[in-house]
């Protein structure tokens, strides 16, 4: 049941970027549930699933097919464009450009591997070297087929570092924001 409904019966939508292990999933879900509207979260994770490739894969074949890339990024955003939604995406902030509200959250390197590790096992060093090596190549990809910096977030309302902040704070900071632009009132 959500705690809030949208002011004056519009739409609402909000855009979650961040990197690999800043909590965007979970933030984006919370905050989702909390609104009571549609999670898109449409990512390489879901792709791979789909096509029954894993991660790594996905990821290699994308650095030679950017279809894989064009289809998670024009799909999530179509689908956004249909409701009120909580978008969580790498992207999310520069594609969906009529975003109400647009968050990117910032965690160190180290931090991020950490949360992986605790999220899927493994090694710590091999979690920061395929980070890494994933950072670079998605920032590649990123300037090749949309001239998009993604290290250049100034521009998104709502900045915070989820490195000393639960996911619970991080919502609670974002639903303060959008209660005090009037888009959201409490039931």
């Amino acid at each position: 049941m959500p705690d809030y409904k949208i002011k004056n019966g519009r739409e609402l939508r909000i855009a979650i970027s961040g990197k690999s292990g800043c909590g965007n999933t979970t933030v984006s879900t919370m905050l989702a549930e909390k609104l009571g509207i549609k999670l898109i979260n449409y990512t390489f994770r879901q792709l791979a699933a789909e096509k029954g490739l894993t991660l790594a894969e996905v990821i290699e074949n994308a650095k030679n097919d950017d279809s894989y890339d064009v289809y998670v990024d024009t799909h999530q955003v179509e689908l956004a464009k249909k409701e009120s939604c909580v978008l969580g995406s790498r992207l999310a902030i520069w594609m969906l450009k009529d975003a109400d509200l647009k968050v990117y959250l910032i965690a160190s390197d180290d931090t991020r591997a950490k949360r992986i590790l605790n999220r899927e096992g493994g090694d710590l060093q091999q979690i920061k070297d395929f980070t890494a090596m994933r950072d670079r190549e998605d920032s590649a990809r990123y300037m090749k087929l949309y001239q998009i910096d993604n290290s250049e977030y100034e521009f998104a309302d709502l900045k915070i570092d989820t490195a000393t902040k639960t996911p619970e704070m991080i919502v609670e900071m974002i639903i303060s924001y959008l209660e005090k632009a009037s888009f959201i009132e409490k039931i």
